[in-house]
């Protein structure tokens, strides 16, 4: 948070100084008075705002997070003006519009909406009528649509007066009398043509267009955007009629969101709809609960398959030290296998079909990490296990054997079930991301316990 002008912002918030406030509003770039507002309240901010011609209102109103953004909203319709900040709502693209609104109370949401005037209401329901997470949740309708008859002359004619209104006009699309998308012109076309400006765009115009549909999966989509570094999609129906675009900077907050979400699954939680400070903490501990619970059943599980070697331990009770070793290293590895796969997955480098590859490469990989810890594993126990007592001897170079080979076994079967895994809940339709780690720690504690003591017995206690 940037400090440096809240001082003097609270001192001419304080002094209802109009002047020095409307010149903050307007002198500094939109996104640096944003920021100097961090640190005001949303009562105060709202006071700033209202010092700023409307277009400059939502310009910097537009900078501030989602969160600010709803919690002014809230406060000032609450205790203020209600059509003035349902105005400055009407006033954002539709796509932000209608992500505002989904962070709002439904009731506050009934509050504004017959505010604004009859097409911004009517485009407001309707984008957000499409499900959360599609492409149509996230297009914005203000794009350039030109007409397959226009000319040159006529098409900038055409920007040059819907300028203001556009989210872009780099590239404007040609449609028909149906709006159907025929396909897209960009601006720099258009100039460069200028000296021939009765040509038909028609000429012009690139008809193979790489589009969405409305409902298509909003990260599949990001995907289209990077594969072709576009800087807008547009999106159409069915009938390839045009809806809309969305713009490379959607895209950013998709794969931003996108890469969040991954990450709490990852980690055994449920995306949060509201962040880490303004969700509820009840609600973090149920989100945290439950997979926490899973692996204490695990954990479990594992302290009940010790309890079955408690006579192997009290022959051999070196065998002890290596425990925390065996688990950790069979675990590590399979979350590295299950990361890997899972992000093949979520980019497309990997699918169903591949599974035999997968599981090759995961084997091969296994023997390889395995052999070269079960190398280091046999030096470090056997150092480790020099010590003597009456009581009970150092294991014998052969005894300890068991380590590196229990080493192996395990780092093998670690690599082999957070390759599988992922797949397997792919294939029955459950996220892997959010099923795959927690099962891989579950499965490879218990598993490493008893490839442990069923080489330890076949080589210590068959042996003695």
């Amino acid at each position: 948070m940037n400090t440096l002008y809240l001082p003097e912002l609270r001192e001419m918030i304080a002094a209802g100084d109009a002047p020095g406030l409307r010149e903050f509003t307007e002198a500094i770039n939109a996104t640096r008075a944003a920021e100097f507002m961090e640190g005001l309240t949303a009562e105060d901010s709202w006071k700033v705002l209202l010092h700023a011609d409307p277009e400059r209102r939502v310009e910097v109103f537009a900078y501030f997070d989602e969160h600010k953004q709803a919690d002014l909203v809230t406060q000032v319709a609450r205790s203020e003006d209600v059509d003035a900040i349902s105005q400055l709502v009407a006033d954002l693209p539709a796509d932000d519009r209608v992500d505002l609104l989904n962070q709002l109370d439904d009731e506050l949401v009934e509050e504004l909406l017959p505010r604004m005037a009859q097409e911004d209401r009517r485009e407001t329901l309707r984008l957000r009528g499409f499900p959360e997470g599609t492409a149509g949740s996230v297009m914005t309708t203000e794009v350039g649509r030109l007409s397959i008859g226009m000319s040159v002359s006529e098409a900038l004619s055409f920007m040059s007066d819907h300028a203001e209104e556009l989210e872009t006009i780099y590239t404007s699309y040609v449609v028909d009398e149906e709006n159907r998308l025929l396909g897209m012109v960009a601006t720099r076309q258009l100039i460069a043509h200028y000296n021939q400006p009765n040509q038909p765009i028609a000429e012009l115009m690139q008809r193979d267009v790489v589009t969405a549909r409305a409902m298509d999966d909003q990260e599949s989509v990001a995907d289209k955007v990077a594969a072709y570094d576009l800087l807008a999609i547009p999106v159409v129906d069915d009938d390839r009629r045009l809806l809309g675009i969305i713009t490379h900077d959607d895209i950013l907050d998709v794969l931003r969101a996108e890469a969040t979400e991954d990450a709490l699954l990852a980690a055994g939680m449920a995306p949060l709809d509201h962040g880490y400070l303004r969700s509820h903490w009840f609600t973090l501990a149920c989100n945290r609960g439950m997979w926490l619970s899973v692996l204490f059943v695990a954990a479990l599980l594992t302290a009940l398959a010790l309890r079955g070697y408690e006579e192997e331990f009290q022959k051999a009770s070196w065998l002890v030290l290596f425990i925390p070793l065996v688990i950790s290293s069979g675990g590590n590895s399979g979350s590295q296998s299950a990361t890997l796969v899972i992000r093949g997955l979520t980019d497309g480098q990997v699918a169903l079909r591949d599974w035999g590859r997968v599981l090759r490469r995961e084997l091969l990989m296994g023997l390889t990490l395995g052999a070269a810890l079960a190398t280091v594993g046999y030096f470090s126990a056997y150092a480790l296990t020099r010590t003597t007592s009456e009581a009970e001897p150092a294991p014998t170079a052969l005894e300890v054997a068991v380590v590196p080979i229990t080493l192996l076994l395990v780092v093998v079967c670690g690599t082999v079930c957070g390759g599988a895994l992922p797949l397997l809940f792919q294939r029955l339709g459950v996220d892997p991301a959010l099923m795959s780690n927690p099962f891989v720690a579950g499965i490879i504690d218990i598993a490493g316990i008893v490839i442990y003591m069923t080489v330890a017995m076949a080589m210590i206690v068959g042996l003695g």
